[in-house]
């Protein structure tokens, strides 16, 4: 689409709306630094064919506060509105490629370094006391966790969030994935946070997950008299190279450790958690019973 030096292409009055952008973490250099480059190839590219700001903003449907707030790298623009850009600017893809160097920075910090780790994992220990383990979510339950947090998160945080949790999702995906042991308690499958649907369809995904080779899904029964997992949930990753990091409330405050002797505190309450729980094969026999009484 050629632009000369007016905006062509109007959208109706409703679909020019300031749609909500995701906000830049002021802590996080890299994706500062990848969101202000992308802001300013937008800026040179609209100046570049004389549009401004107001006639831009028009041909693309987005209002002008969020025109500015992207091009001056508070705004980490979504996949469509690059796309769109693209074709009102006649850029012949550059933009549009610029896709790739925004989509990891859309994803909280914390999230991006928990990815990496598990991206890199060769074995994974998990056990989550109080809701089915992010790693094991369907879309639909991770939404329904994140609507009920109060105070209430915005809608385009809810939205980011349960993107950010299901792009973790590639761990199961590579070409070598990793060793996968899950543990569950009994009531974080009973209870029926998002409604029976939701609840209906989690426990389908979980007996599809459980059927990968390389994953075990053990379910701690609530009516064991013994529970090494008092203290709080752990995450135990263990590497390649021999190295692995952990965390769990009980264990220096939830803070990730690597220190050997910390790590075999881990480890040996995880492993007795496992034996705790029910075998894998009884596990799935659970979780289809508790499916049947959904």
């Amino acid at each position: 689409m050629s632009v000369n030096g007016e905006a062509v292409r109007v959208r109706t009055e409703t679909e020019q709306t300031d749609e909500p952008g995701w906000e830049v973490d002021p802590d996080d250099d890299w994706a500062l630094a990848v969101v202000a480059t992308v802001g300013r190839q937008l800026r040179l590219r609209r100046e570049a064919v004389g549009l401004r700001v107001p006639e831009f903003a028009v041909a693309v449907g987005y209002g002008e506060d969020l025109v500015y707030k992207i091009e001056t790298g508070k705004r980490i623009p979504r996949p469509e509105y690059l796309d769109t850009a693209d074709e009102v600017l006649d850029a012949g893809g550059l933009i549009a490629a610029m896709k790739e160097d925004v989509k990891k920075v859309r994803y909280p910090k914390k999230v991006r370094d928990l990815a990496q780790l598990e991206a890199r994992a060769v074995e994974v220990q998990l056990y989550d006391p109080v809701n089915v383990h992010g790693l094991l979510q369907t879309p639909e339950y991770a939404q329904a966790l994140f609507r009920m947090r109060r105070p209430r998160y915005p809608a385009e945080e809810v939205e980011r969030g349960v993107a950010a949790r299901m792009a973790r999702k590639t761990v199961f995906d590579r070409e070598s994935a990793p060793e996968l042991s899950f543990v569950q308690d009994e009531w974080t499958l009973r209870r029926r946070l998002g409604g029976r649907e939701v609840v209906r369809q989690q426990l389908e995904h979980l007996l599809v997950v459980a059927q990968l080779p390389n994953v075990e899904i053990q379910v701690m029964p609530m009516d064991r008299e013994e529970h090494a997992g008092a203290d709080g949930g752990i995450e135990v990753l263990k590497f390649d190279d021999g190295t692995a990091v952990g965390r769990s409330p009980g264990v220096a405050n939830g803070r990730p450790v690597s220190d050997p002797r910390l790590l075999r505190i881990l480890e040996l309450r995880y492993g007795i958690i496992r034996a705790q729980a029910l075998t894998p094969c009884e596990s799935t026999a659970f979780i289809e019973h508790l499916l049947g009484e959904t």
